[in-house]
Order: C-alpha cells, then sequence, then structure tokens
C-alpha cells in the first residue's frame, strides 16, 4: 500500500515537472522569437493611413535586416539592408522608450529636397506611389517643413523616414533621421485589426 502512494507521488511530481519544463520551454521560444525573429507591434495613430489604421495589428519580421544583440542594438550576424519604401518600426530618436513605424524614403548618401509637396531624392522626382496627401495638420511645427524641405544629405548609417499620410505625419522632416541601429524590423502583415476586420491577413506594402 505504502508503494502503491510513494509510486503515485512520484507520477504527479513527474507529471508536474513535464508541465513546468514544457511551459518554461514555451516561454523561452516565444522570447526567443519576440526578440530575435517576429514581434507584434498595434498602430496607434493615423499617421501612415490608407496603408496602416489605426487599430490594426501587425507583425514585423526582426530577422530581415540581421541578428542584433538586444539592449546594445548592435548587429551580430548582418543578413540584409533596409530599403527605399520598406515600412520599418524603430526606436524613436527623441525617446527611446517609444517605437515609431514610418515608410523609407531616403538612403545613405541621398540628397533629398522638398519643393511644392514633390519629393526629389538626387535630383530626381521620387515615385510617390504610397503617399496620401489629405488636409494639412496645424497642430505640429511650421506646416512649411511638410511641403518644402531640404535639401539634405542622408548621413551614413542613417535614414529618412516618412508617414504615407503626408500632412499628417511628424517623421524625419520634423526631428531627422533614423540611425540604423535603431531599426527594429519591417512591418510585413497586418494578422488582426479591429473594426476593419477585412483586412485580417492582410500584407503590407
Amino acid at each position: 500500500m505504502g508503494e502503491q502512494k510513494a509510486s503515485k507521488k512520484l507520477k504527479k511530481k513527474s507529471t508536474l515537472r513535464e508541465y513546468a519544463e514544457a511551459a518554461a520551454i514555451a516561454v523561452l521560444l516565444a522570447l526567443f522569437i519576440r526578440t530575435f525573429a517576429v514581434q507584434a507591434f498595434k498602430i496607434p495613430s493615423g499617421s501612415m493611413e490608407p496603408t496602416l489604421l489605426v487599430g490594426d495589428h501587425i507583425l514585423v519580421n526582426k530577422f530581415i535586416y540581421g541578428v542584433k544583440i538586444p539592449f546594445i542594438r548592435k548587429t551580430l550576424i548582418p543578413i540584409g539592408r533596409p530599403d527605399r519604401d520598406d515600412v520599418v518600426v524603430f526606436i524613436y530618436p527623441e525617446d527611446t522608450s517609444k517605437d515609431f513605424i514610418k515608410r523609407i524614403i531616403g538612403l545613405p548618401g541621398d540628397r533629398l529636397e522638398i519643393i511644392e509637396g514633390k519629393i526629389l531624392i538626387n535630383g530626381r522626382e521620387y515615385e510617390d506611389a504610397f503617399g496620401f496627401y489629405g488636409e494639412p495638420e496645424r497642430r505640429r511645427g511650421p506646416g512649411g517643413k511638410r511641403n518644402h524641405f531640404g535639401p539634405v544629405v542622408v548621413p551614413e548609417n542613417h535614414l529618412f523616414v516618412m508617414g504615407d499620410n503626408r500632412n499628417h505625419s511628424y517623421d524625419s522632416r520634423f526631428w531627422g533621421f533614423v540611425p540604423m541601429q535603431s531599426v527594429k524590423g519591417k512591418a510585413f502583415i497586418i494578422y488582426w485589426s479591429w473594426p476593419h476586420w477585412k483586412r485580417f491577413l492582410h500584407l503590407i506594402d
């Protein structure tokens, strides 16, 4: 009788241990994926409309630009580099506790200028396929910066970014360039959106 009780206790401990180990592995795997591969974000503002709407939940590929060491943001294994028109999540240069999402317009070495709302890169008009120009927003800073800017040259290892909702985006026109090391990853899919449920599993251009 005593042996049966002891056997049941051992079996119970063994089962609990298995569950604990499985839970620990699941947590470690989730942390690994979040740190190095894919991370979820929610869109809080309309600066990327109509590409991204308030309430969109997106996934960001953190692996596409290389494996980075957490906290110091140094690239350990380079894989690719951010490219023009990529929609990226990055650490906001003026407040590192915040993440921003914008579209890459200027790459290192580009000479960029905005004249009457038209974007010029290295003297040529940028094919602004994703830009949306609604009524100008008057809340933040001088509106002239939105339609007249530069010329500036994008520094080495930095990016110039803008929101697709050009007249309602607080971006590189106002606070400067984004260091490459601050880029967390490339947005690639809307996995959920409320109340815009038709955008479920919509790929991000």
